[in-house]
């Protein structure tokens, strides 16, 4: 009996801490079901290490060998980033702690030898020759600090130093130095971004990730909700943007507006989503910095079952012009 036919398939990862987990769910799913040819990931923050566990795993040894790299670089995670470690301090109060601190010193103050402990968990997960040798095509977006431009690694320049200058959150780490560039987490500019899937030629069909809600229903009163729904708007603005230009552009290709040679500049995404944010809105800001194996765990399982019922329903769509996001409808409207 033949072997079916793999479809070709571009990944979005969005950041969101150790919501990060959740992905891992998804992408273990994925490479569980083996039905799609995955050959290209733009990724921020958590996703961005996700995204080169997956490669350096895959590129080791094959699927089987990306998902035994994610549940190591989440098992590394969970021993080396809680907050109790940090601060010396349990669950919320750590949390709590830290944000006390942040708002009145700086990584700078704090943090002056640069301590960082995601560093040491990819540096002992992740292989970057095997991740340069997947064949995979890896975007991992950074925030230049001085240009406020999204700065996007790709090809060799998928390193360490990449991977933790996506996953740079200012209030808690000093900027990370490249080549004479700073660079804080990428979810400020791309989160993920979508653009270079468009010029690096990856597969059309795009299955995006996402950790932050982009609704949520009631207005905040206490401090910490505002706080909150703030960090959930900005770090979904940029995606938004990207999403409602890409609907823009697919208006004009269905209507028959672009001609030669201005079809040749353009490309259509058809954008999958599995909406992790849905599933993740009951769980407060604080979360994201759980890296409990327990509530790692729980992530990840929440993140199978997403994707599960993404496979069993609308991953028909994939190599069709239709999908389960709707952008015209939910991105230009209004």
């Amino acid at each position: 009996m033949a072997k079916p036919v793999q479809m070709p398939l571009s990944l979005a990862l969005q950041g969101g801490g150790a919501h990060g987990a959740y992905t891992w769910g998804v992408l273990d799913r994925l490479a569980e079901e083996n039905r799609f040819d995955i050959q290209a990931i733009t990724a921020t923050s958590a996703g961005a290490m996700n995204a080169v566990a997956f490669a350096g795993g895959y590129g080791a040894g094959g699927l089987d060998g990306a998902r035994q790299a994610l549940e190591a670089l989440w098992q590394a995670v969970s021993h080396s980033g809680r907050p109790a470690r940090a601060y010396g301090v349990p669950g919320q109060a750590a949390f709590a702690y830290a944000s006390a601190l942040q708002s009145w010193a700086s990584p700078y103050d704090f943090n002056p030898l640069k301590l960082n402990p995601l560093r040491d968990a990819v540096e002992s997960v992740i292989d970057f020759e095997a991740v340069h040798a997947s064949g995979l095509q890896l975007f991992l977006s950074a925030t230049d600090v001085e240009s406020g431009h999204v700065k996007v690694f790709s090809g060799d320049e998928v390193t360490l130093d990449a991977v933790l200058a996506s996953a740079c959150l200012p209030q808690t780490f000093q900027a990370v130095e490249i080549d004479g560039h700073a660079y804080w987490d990428g979810g400020y500019m791309g989160n993920p971004s979508l653009f270079p899937l468009i010029y690096a030629g990856a597969p059309t069909d795009v299955l995006l990730v996402t950790l932050n809600p982009i609704e949520r229903p009631g207005v905040p009163k206490r401090a910490g909700e505002i706080q909150e729904r703030v960090n959930e708007i900005s770090f979904n603005a940029a995606l938004i943007g990207e999403l409602r230009a890409i609907a823009f552009v697919q208006r004009l290709l269905d209507d028959g507006m672009l001609k030669a040679p201005m079809l040749k500049k353009y490309r259509r995404l058809n954008v999958h989503t599995i909406r992790g944010g849905a599933d993740l809105v009951d769980h407060s800001l604080h979360t994201k910095f759980d890296t409990s194996w327990r509530f790692l765990t729980s992530l990840r399982d929440m993140g199978r079952a997403a994707a599960d019922a993404w496979l069993t329903g609308d991953a028909d769509l994939v190599g069709t012009k239709t999908s389960n996001c709707d952008l015209r409808e939910e991105f230009l409207k209004g």
